[in-house]
């Protein structure tokens, strides 16, 4: 009986692998196009730091993956279930509060985005930079679930949230606007995404009116909102402090990563603090609400300690293989020594990273997996991950004509997001929540370590090539998260309207296959009653034959 049981984990484990890495091969190939045809790296350890950083990220998501299905998805649907206990609407918000600050504060890919923000401008506390993003996380999970309890129209909330959002954005130093943005795609990542995500769907499900999965999305596209004006907020409060004049930047070197078991040991701390929140949380629940089997409990520590061990590996392969890549992309298309059409091929290899990198991120493949199970498998999770890399393909294409061009970032965002919001009335309710939860899974770990370096090198690149010193690198260099964020929106709602389309005329084919097969059977029952009418008449007429003399 336990051999089946290993076999039958071991074949799942399997599975995932072999789906990972068919995934990841686009990122793959581009990485080995770039790397080793078009501008080929000097030194050929560098070579080798690829492929152990590949093999690493490949493991590490699959491991991740398996172990999310049988610990953190399970305790988010179970605390969010149990929630409803509580009974008292103040708990619910409250513990909702405090479920997003936890999780976000250790976040892998908001940590990542600390240190680089630090890096170029030291007045950027890390640790300040960490709190303010998951107290404005926290407090929007807290008013999700609030939303979710009290069945308020989530299409509402998200136009009232959004006009809030620029208004306010245009108060705030442009160093700010675009870091504010990819600070609210960093804070949802590969630990706060299952989660949140399960937690906002276990309320959903126990508590909504009209127990429809219409709710079951949306909470992580409302907790995105949180960061952007939290930051902004403390922007303005820098900006004031020193008079409208922030200190100058700092030049982005990040230097080498280090050994493998360096980067194992640094990483240990970040991944313990990262799932150590989510089963502090669990256990007071466990022992005095949800009280499950000591089996299932067992089961869900050990596969809390398996996602250990797979964001462990992942995200030292990241920072051991894949992360001075991105920053030598980025620069290599903008050196001096190559012909001015060379920068220009920066857009489509930033077009094909983005989607390549989206096909490997461990959250996008999770809230893919939720989708399939929420429409009990009408939309594979295969389509909404093909549907999310064509979006930030774009996206990262649109990032790189920003750095290139110079144009502010507001010129592309007030449009996007004004399209994105036109587009809902037309969206059914459940994609509107989607679309805007693909906006926040998107800026993972592998997108913070990998494109946010790429977009940073190429704008210190244009500002080194530039005679008047170009943009700041603060206002230049970031913005790939927020394009990363906005365009999944417009590009999930047109999934949903088809969606929708489709759905309507297969009704319709339905209600009109039925109409015609009753049509048919009134035909058919018509001519049984004609048939026994004659029939009848002619066995009348026979016994009135018979009973004549």
């Amino acid at each position: 009986m336990k051999k089946m049981y290993l076999k039958r984990k071991l074949n799942i484990f399997v599975n995932t692998l072999k789906e990972v890495f068919l995934s990841s091969l686009p990122l793959a190939a581009v990485i080995i196009i770039v790397c080793g045809f078009i501008a080929p790296l000097e030194d050929i350890s560098d070579y080798i730091k690829l492929v152990v950083g590949y093999v690493s990220v490949v493991v590490g998501q699959a491991l991740f993956l398996d172990g999310l299905n049988i610990s953190i998805l399970p305790i988010g649907k179970l605390v969010g279930g149990s929630l409803v206990k509580l009974k008292k609407a103040v708990f619910i918000i409250f513990f909702g509060l405090v479920f997003g600050l936890l999780a976000t504060v250790a976040e892998p890919a908001l940590t990542v985005l600390a240190k680089q923000t630090n890096m170029i401008m030291p007045i950027i506390n890390k640790t300040v930079f960490i709190w303010i993003m998951g107290a404005g996380i926290g407090v929007m999970v807290g008013f999700s679930l609030f939303r979710i309890m009290k069945d308020i129209n989530i299409k509402v909330v998200f136009a009232f949230l959004y006009i809030i959002t620029f208004t306010t954005i245009f108060f705030v130093p442009d160093q700010f606007i675009a870091l504010a943005f990819d600070g609210s795609g960093a804070t949802t990542g590969d630990i706060s995404v299952p989660f949140i995500l399960a937690l906002g769907l276990g309320v959903s499900v126990t508590m909504s009116k009209h127990k429809s999965n219409d709710d079951s999305f949306g909470i992580i596209g409302l907790a995105s909102v949180g960061p952007i004006l939290s930051l902004a907020i403390y922007g303005i409060i820098l900006n004031t402090y020193y008079n409208g004049v922030l200190p100058a930047e700092q030049i982005y070197a990040p230097g080498t990563a280090g050994t493998l078991s360096e980067i194992i040991t640094g990483n240990l701390l970040g991944v313990v603090l990262a799932i150590l929140p989510v089963i502090i949380v669990f256990l007071p629940f466990q022992f005095f609400l949800i009280k499950q089997p000591k089996k299932e409990f067992v089961r869900i520590l050990l596969g809390a300690i398996v996602v250990f061990v797979g964001l462990l590996i992942f995200l030292s392969g990241i920072d051991y293989g894949f992360a001075f890549a991105g920053k030598y992309i980025g620069e290599i298309f903008l050196d001096n020594a190559r012909p001015e059409w060379f920068k220009w091929l920066l857009l489509m290899v930033g077009g094909i990273l983005g989607a390549a990198i989206t096909l490997s991120e461990p959250a996008v493949t999770v809230l893919g997996e939720q989708l399939e199970e929420i429409t009990n498998g009408h939309i594979k999770k295969m389509t909404i991950r093909m549907t999310l890399a064509i979006g930030i393909g774009f996206a990262s294409l649109l990032a790189m004509v920003k750095i290139l061009t110079e144009i502010h970032i507001l010129w592309f965002l007030v449009p996007l997001y004004v399209a994105a919001l036109v587009m809902m009335p037309f969206t059914p309710k459940l994609f509107v929540g989607l679309a805007f939860d693909s906006g926040g899974v998107s800026g993972g770990a592998l997108t913070s370590a990998f494109l946010t370096p790429l977009t940073l090198g190429a704008a210190q690149a244009v500002a080194a090539n530039s005679i008047s010193g170009g943009q700041s690198i603060l206002v230049n260099g970031f913005g790939i998260i927020a394009f990363i964020s906005v365009t999944p929106l417009i590009a999930v709602q047109f999934l949903g309207i088809v969606y929708d389309i489709n759905m309507r005329r297969a009704d319709k084919t339905l209600a009109d296959a039925e109409k015609t097969e009753i049509a048919e059977l009134a035909v058919l029952a018509g001519n049984v009653d004609e048939s026994n009418r004659h029939r009848l008449e002619q066995d009348s007429e026979d016994g009135t034959k018979e009973i004549r003399p």
